[in-house]
């Protein structure tokens, strides 16, 4: 997500350098796969497949939810090989750490695959290094028009990011800058047990996160309950910290412009301080966790999983995160709450570049139409006329991740819950596309109240009339969505 280039790294930097600032107030998987042989077909029979090899993460987590399916021979490697005669090999695969170290090894040697996943800065050595090929004319040519459309929904800057010199050196792995918004996750049920209202300014919010530290939210007699959720990963999407930073004006990684109209680092101004002292008071207070800054999401999810968080900073995803407790309480409630501002002035909802990761072909493989041909089908296979998105995009396990490549509609998640509104006035599911009529039988699951309920739990959360989708339309509203200065499109509608 993401005139200056941020990777992820930088990303990491800063959220370390917050993590000081606070603190101071799988590895065993790295897999290589087979390649193919390679034969030379026989007069008369059938052309043999076009080999095309990635490097990837592991998905383990997916994969022991999918009997008979891998990660080399999985319902979508089928589909790129029935359809397009084009074989996915991964060269090697591995997880988290250890695949941002072996990736970066690979490219420093320049052992690539045919096609590899980086960031602005790694794409540009690859282009100075010559190991990567232009791929302007490829792309012309062999995206469809609904590829171009969809890849256009984020406007030019992903485009003008993964070109170099005039020449398209990469296919941008775009994003979506408006699913950044951020929102406030609250157990609900501990709210109305404490009989406080929701907030409304930052104070509310922080007198919140101390009565759900020191009043006992979960009736169990005992001190162990906290307030705000964080994970040693700051700026992450769920449970990091820049909704609160956006409370006191202070936006990390993003550049703005300032009263006189000059471009500025939100990371160095003065509104920061403010804020990075709050966050200092929470954690003395023992309103966080006092082992955030050495757990990851999943070691945090416990946390919440076991009752002992009532609130956080995420995404509209973050409901399937608040979900994990109610496997112990089925009873614990989450609602999606608006971010709140320490001034009075409204809020504004930073929106970072939703793009940061490009798609680059090694310099002499041959047939670079393969990778757009990749995401032609698949963009197709989700959201286009053949669509079939309970087979190839959840089922509801996000089966979507098995394909090597993973394009789609920035405002696909926003569309979906505006046809959700149009079936809840008028009772015409007709006006229900095929991702909006997955989540509708979702919601109906949890609605039925049956013993199953829980599949549709988050769903209704997000997509329901009073869900986080019904936030993001107040923001738009309200003219609250604060967009990096130099994108040149906006999603107001």
């Amino acid at each position: 997500m993401k005139v200056a280039s941020r990777s992820k790294g930088k990303l990491g930097l800063a959220a370390l350098a917050l993590l000081q600032v606070l603190l101071s107030c799988d590895a065993n998987s790295n897999g290589t796969v087979k390649p193919v042989a390679s034969e030379e077909p026989t007069e008369g029979s059938e052309p043999l497949p076009i080999e095309l090899s990635f490097v990837r993460m592991t998905e383990d987590d997916l994969i022991l939810k999918l009997p008979g399916e891998t990660l080399e021979d999985n319902r979508w490697t089928r589909l790129y090989e029935d359809e397009l005669g084009i074989r996915i090999r991964y060269e090697w695969v591995s997880k988290g750490d250890l695949y941002d170290q072996k990736l970066g090894g690979a490219l420093a040697s320049g052992a690539i695959p045919d096609v590899v996943k980086v960031n602005a800065e790694q794409l540009r050595t690859l282009h100075n290094e010559g190991l990567i090929q232009e791929l302007t004319e490829v792309y012309d040519q062999y995206a469809s028009p609904f590829t171009k459309t969809i890849l256009n929904q984020e406007g030019s800057a992903p485009f003008q990011r993964a070109t170099i010199d005039g020449k398209l050196m990469a296919i941008p792995a775009t994003g979506s800058s408006i699913e950044g918004a951020k929102y406030i996750w609250i157990r609900k049920d501990w709210l109305d047990r404490l009989e406080l209202d929701p907030p409304r300014t930052m104070n509310d919010l922080l007198e919140i996160s101390k009565a759900f530290t020191e009043r006992d939210p979960d009736g169990n007699g005992r001190d162990d309950t906290y307030g705000i959720a964080l994970t040693r990963s700051l700026l992450a999407p769920l449970m990091g910290i820049s909704g609160l930073l956006a409370g006191y004006e202070a936006y990390p990684t993003m550049w703005l412009e300032d009263k006189d109209g000059q471009l500025v680092y939100g990371g160095i101004q003065p509104q920061m301080r403010e804020a990075l002292l709050v966050l200092q008071r929470l954690y003395k207070d023992g309103q966080i966790d006092p082992e955030f800054g050495f757990k990851n999401s999943v070691q945090e999810e416990k946390l919440i999983a076991d009752g002992k968080i009532g609130l956080f900073y995420g995404e509209q995803w973050g409901s399937f995160l608040a979900q994990a407790s109610r496997s112990k309480e089925r009873d614990s409630d989450w609602q999606a709450y608006p971010i709140v501002s320490a001034t009075s002035e409204p809020v504004r909802v930073p929106l970072p570049l939703g793009t940061y990761q490009y798609l680059a072909v090694r310099k002499d493989y041959p047939h670079p139409e393969a990778l757009i041909k990749l995401l032609n089908l698949h963009l197709e296979k989700n959201w286009g006329e053949t669509a079939e998105y309970e087979k190839y995009y959840s089922t509801p396990q996000p089966v979507w991740k098995l394909s090597p490549v993973t394009p789609y509609p920035a405002l696909k998640n926003l569309e979906a819950f505006r046809q959700l509104e149009q079936f809840r006035s008028t009772g015409d599911r007709s006006v229900l596309k095929a991702e909006a009529k997955a989540i509708q039988k979702y919601i109906e699951i949890y609605e039925a109240g049956k013993e199953n309920r829980d599949a549709g739990w988050g769903w209704k959360k997000t997509y329901g009339p009073d869900g986080a989708f019904s936030i993001l339309e107040q923001y738009i509203r309200n003219d609250q969505l604060l967009y990096e200065r130099f994108l040149d499109r906006r999603h107001r509608r």
